[in-house]
């Protein structure tokens, strides 16, 4: 029984992580559909080189960061089949790494959208590995991993420890903040703020596309949350109906609010989720429905401000999605949490506010020092060339749709390809 019921749980831990590692798909065609034709290949490489960069950091570095735990030993060690082996059964901490290791590459995934076509790629890809190997593990460690003594002085400050269940602050509000900082050091993309004040608008490229993106991260959010119970006795309906719950209080409310705008629909559904992973575990249905709500109407409010008055151009409104919802969220859960509300307590609003504010500012002055840090010595803006040219032919030397250039001979040089491009 004992081995049945280890093989499930290694199986149920496999399955969130392969929901996690499908909802990868979901950021890049969401970005896909938000940035203008002539980046759109660069969307699609950046989601799937930084997942890569960032499995080899976790897997190298950040897991220790973490959770104090190393991977440089035998393979039987590491199925638990040396004795006294600090690995369980089954392989099941390898498949534990591989679900967290999904979590920690959303955080490159939620920055890629709000630096969209003006960065660099090899800058990013430095980014990302520190991001991953060092910034995002020491903050997953305090919370999560026990590690630090940060839980216990919660715990003895304010009589419950900070509760994220899936990563409303852990990772959404972290990888949204560090966001900020790279949006404001990279500087708005050329064009889109006249020096009068007036705003260009940068419709998205392909709706559908962007729906698409919104459609697969809604399916694999049920993996992302569920699924952080980690083991088959811990899994909870709850989990599930919450998140089903906060996930349509975001879309209509975004419905109403965004004044039936496809994009602030299909992000509003997803603003929802990202509020609700904090407390998903011990809220009221109705408490996560409001919840997904109030997020679905911040990420309006969020994105228009910070587009239209404030002129930080983050293309894919992930500080507003991901920053401000998932600081939304952890607080939520501090307010939704509690008994008198119906949830299941054993949260405490002191501690839900504390560690969201410690969460965001630590992100945010990650973002401004690593990102600072690059543009100060390898610089990570494209030149103004590169960037009119857009990044597909500038880095990857092609287009979503090569056959537009067709115009031109196929042993023409890069440079009138270009031009063919920029002429389209």
């Amino acid at each position: 029984m004992e081995t049945t019921r280890t093989g499930a749980d290694v199986l149920f831990v496999l399955l969130g992580a392969v929901m996690v590692l499908a909802m990868h798909a979901g950021f890049a065609f969401l970005e896909v559909g938000t940035v203008r034709k002539k980046n759109q290949v660069n969307a699609l490489v950046k989601i799937l080189t930084d997942f890569a960069v960032s499995t080899l950091a976790y897997f190298f570095v950040g897991y220790a960061v973490a959770y104090g735990i190393h991977f440089f030993t035998g393979a039987g060690t590491l199925v638990g089949k040396t004795e006294g082996s600090a690995f369980g059964a089954n392989g099941y901490d390898l498949v534990k790494f591989f679900f967290l290791a999904t979590f920690a590459a959303a955080i490159p995934a939620i920055i890629s959208g709000g630096i969209a076509e003006r960065a660099r790629f090899v800058p990013q890809l430095i980014a990302t590995g520190i991001l991953v190997g060092l910034v995002y593990p020491t903050f997953e460690g305090m919370m999560w991993g026990t590690r630090f003594g940060v839980q216990d002085l919660f715990k003895g400050v304010f009589g419950q420890p900070f509760h994220d269940f899936a990563g409303s602050v852990v990772v959404h509000a972290v990888g949204g903040w560090i966001a900020l900082g790279a949006v404001l050091m990279l500087g708005a993309r050329m064009g889109r703020y006249k020096k009068d004040g007036r705003v260009v608008a940068v419709p998205p490229s392909n709706i559908p596309f962007l729906a698409l993106g919104s459609w697969i991260l809604c399916v694999g959010w049920f993996g992302f949350n569920v699924m952080s119970a980690q083991t088959i006795e811990g899994i909870s309906g709850l989990v599930a109906l919450n998140s089903l719950m906060a996930m349509v209080g975001g879309i209509v409310v975004s419905l109403v609010v965004g004044k039936s705008d496809p994009g602030f629909v299909h992000n509003g559904a997803l603003a929802g989720l990202v509020a609700v992973c904090a407390g998903s575990d011990v809220m009221h249905p109705i408490g996560a429905m409001v919840t997904g709500g109030v997020a679905g109407g911040l990420f309006v409010w969020a994105f228009e401000m910070c587009q239209d008055k404030w002129k930080i151009d983050d293309v894919l409104g992930v500080w507003a999605l991901h920053g401000l919802c998932g600081f939304m969220g952890g607080i939520a859960c501090g307010v939704f949490g509690q008994e008198a509300l119906g949830g299941l307590g054993g949260v405490s609003l002191g501690a839900q506010v504390t560690g969201t504010v410690a969460g965001a500012a630590f992100a945010f002055a990650s973002g401004l020092a690593v990102y600072g840090g690059l543009k100060a010595t390898v610089g990570i803006r494209l030149s103004q060339e590169d960037e009119f040219m857009g990044a597909d032919l500038a880095i990857h030397q092609i287009t979503a749709y090569p056959e537009e250039l067709m115009t031109v001979h196929d042993d023409a040089p890069l440079a009138a390809r270009a031009a063919a491009a920029r002429s389209a």
